[in-house]
């Protein structure tokens, strides 16, 4: 039995859980999302609670059961609060800065990198070695922090590189003469 799945998903006010078919849509006050079930799982809305329940006692649908559960409650988290993630740059010249729909950062290469910003997510340079990255859907965040860190991950000699803020690079010794 899953231990994640057989909790609800307690439904915030002026939160919106919509089932129609097999697509489940929660919109808020920061926007919209909406979720395709996978034939393994069913769900129920009934007032504020949203239920997850397996089809079946297969593994792939015990499997989906928790998956899907945590799915949902990041939705209805991403429309009520939202989320976001804090990036430091660290090196020499490096920096960052919001250019209209891009993101343009300079990483020590010969050109700086030039990142379209994705629809839905809006980043945030307070100071040239810092980005904010917010959204509503919380593997949009991610994954554009994760192609943002892509292009200069923080090197275990110097440090150099752009790091997720907190995260503890493993430093190594330089060579010895």
């Amino acid at each position: 039995m899953s231990r994640i799945g057989k909790y609800p998903v307690e439904v915030p006010a002026g939160v919106q859980m919509a089932l129609a078919g097999r697509i489940l849509t929660a919109k808020g006050k920061l926007g919209e999302l909406s979720l395709a079930l996978t034939d393994n799982v069913d769900a129920e809305v009934d007032g504020n609670k949203i239920t997850v329940m397996p089809r079946g006692n297969s593994a792939p649908a015990r499997m989906m059961w928790g998956t899907t559960r945590a799915n949902v409650a990041n939705m209805v988290r991403g429309v009520s609060d939202g989320f976001s993630k804090s990036m430091e740059i660290t090196g020499t010249g490096y920096r960052a800065a919001v250019n209209g729909t891009n993101l343009v950062i300079n990483l020590g290469f010969s050109h700086d990198v030039v990142y379209p910003i994705p629809e839905g997510i809006r980043v945030v340079c307070e100071r040239p070695t810092s980005i904010k990255v917010y959204g509503v859907d919380k593997r949009l965040v991610g994954q554009v922090c994760a192609e943002i860190r892509a292009w200069r991950p923080p090197e275990p000699y110097k440090g150099k590189g752009v790091k997720f803020e907190g995260e503890a690079i493993r430093r190594k010794e330089g060579k010895k003469k």
